[in-house]
């Protein structure tokens, strides 16, 4: 199926790219035929102005001096005029004062003796016409510029020149036929461009569908190498990292459930054992309160750990509620220390309270701080050895206060220390040692203090003994 979609993705980006290409070259084509036209004719018209108006000025300035003052004849000032309209293709008229026609440089349909006043009295009084029709005397619409001959301070005539509007026409599709061969050879190296486009996108994609296909099948250990544009190796990786991180879940899943099956059957196994052999009669009644106060525990620890979970959703799903408050986290010490005397007692475990400071203020949650405190205390409590101690002090640094619980236990191996803080688990020598532990209670100090937007590290040396230590912000 992966197969039959790349080749079905294949061919519709290869139709998609083929479609766009020919719109693209069709377009071109058009915008220049029309649009291109327009603007290029309109260009050429401007330049024909400016040439007119030079080759005005050159006339005025060359030969009109020397023609009214008798040193050029007409015929030899027609003649000049000739050799601007064989080489410039510009048509010239000489026109009096009183509009008549004295010289043209036309061969054909010479316009002499005619006078323009009685063919259109007002376009000797313009300066420029860019549409102007005189029928059987001009081929066609023409471009004209007037300018009027001044000598001895009085106007004597007019120098009119006309350029073609069909030349002009005809230099546009001239060079409109240039640009559309330019892009006839263009258009060949335009679809280079269009395949190899094609190619470098059409290749990767087909690696990641594939990938996607794969991670989809639950084969979440496929390698993904994308070779080709750096966008296409960053969606790779964020695709591969991804999957990594399905895999994590799957495997923490995995263990979630073979954990938490292992934490509520050990319990209800003996609230079922006992409660039966209970109502069978064999405990006998005198025993009874002995099994009772067994079954009575089991149920705490399943309410504990019940509970224990349920805090911890609180946090993955909407964050914790903090209530922060200013309180003195030495009295916090010492009355969540308190709470141990019993267990302490009984395993011939010494409390050390060290506090830099008699009073110690700091902002924060104090029912979760002195959570935290209770599993950390706890924790050290059932990895200590008997006739061993337990320090917990705290310490002002700047603005942080630093919380430290150091026992003298058994430490933390060096591969579990990372997987402390994962929920449920326990090391070898937790499970052994303590059957009553559920596993979460360093999770969820964890959760507490990173939810304060602080720091909680520990540092273990096996055989030797293990310091967890957090921080929090001192009251201003």
């Amino acid at each position: 199926m992966s197969e039959g979609n790349g080749v079905i993705m294949k061919k519709s980006l290869l139709s998609r790219f083929i479609f766009c290409y020919l719109a693209l070259i069709l377009a071109i084509f058009i915008l220049m035929n029309t649009l291109g036209m327009r603007i290029l004719e309109n260009r050429l018209k401007d330049d024909a102005f400016d040439q007119l108006y030079k080759e005005a000025d050159l006339i005025r300035s060359e030969y009109i001096t020397n023609f009214y003052d008798n040193r050029l004849t007409l015929e030899d000032f027609t003649k000049q005029l000739r050799s601007i309209d064989t080489y410039l293709d510009i048509r010239v008229w000489i026109v009096n004062s009183y509009g008549t026609i004295i010289s043209d440089s036309a061969y054909i349909s010479n316009a002499i003796s005619l006078n323009l006043n009685e063919l259109n009295p007002a376009f000797l009084e313009k300066q420029y016409s860019e549409y102007t029709v005189f029928t059987g005397i001009l081929n066609g619409p023409v471009l004209s510029v007037i300018q009027p001959i001044s000598y001895d301070y009085q106007i004597r005539g007019y120098i009119v020149l006309h350029r073609s509007l069909e030349t002009i026409k005809n230099d546009a599709i001239y060079y409109m036929d240039i640009i559309n061969i330019c892009l006839l050879i263009f258009s060949p190296l335009l679809l280079v461009i269009f395949l190899y486009i094609f190619f470098i996108t059409s290749r990767p994609m087909k690696q990641l569908m594939k990938a996607a296909i794969e991670y989809s099948l639950g084969n979440y250990k496929y390698n993904l190498s994308i070779k080709g544009p750096r966008e296409y190796q960053d969606l790779g990786a964020a695709l591969s990292y991804m999957a990594s991180e399905i895999n994590k879940l799957d495997d923490y899943q995995k263990r979630f459930i073979a954990n938490i099956s292992h934490d509520f059957r050990s319990p209800l196994t003996s609230i079922k054992g006992y409660a039966e052999a209970i109502l069978d009669g064999t405990i006998p009644y005198e025993m009874q309160d002995k099994y009772l106060n067994i079954i009575r525990f089991e149920t705490e620890r399943l309410n504990k750990l019940t509970s224990s979970l349920l805090e911890l959703n609180s946090f993955e799903n909407s964050g914790a509620f903090l209530d922060i408050v200013t309180f003195d986290i030495n009295y916090i010490i010492k009355k969540t220390a308190e709470s141990f005397d019993g267990i302490c007692m009984d395993k011939k475990i010494t409390l050390n309270l060290l506090f830099s400071e008699k009073e110690t203020l700091v902002d924060a949650d104090m029912g979760k701080i002195q959570q935290v405190l209770y599993n950390l205390i706890d924790n050290a409590i059932k990895f200590s050895q008997a006739n061993s101690e337990i320090k917990v002090t705290s310490e002002e640094k700047g603005d942080k206060v630093f919380i430290s619980v150091k026992d003298n236990g058994i430490g933390i191996p060096r591969e579990a220390i990372k997987k402390i803080w994962d929920r449920f688990y326990k090391t070898d020598s937790s499970r052994g040692k303590d059957k009553i532990g559920t596993g979460l209670g360093l999770s969820i100090a964890k959760e507490i203090i990173q939810a304060h937007n602080e720091n909680i590290n520990v540092i273990s040396t096996e055989g030797v003994g293990t310091e967890f230590t957090f921080t929090l912000t001192k009251s201003s």
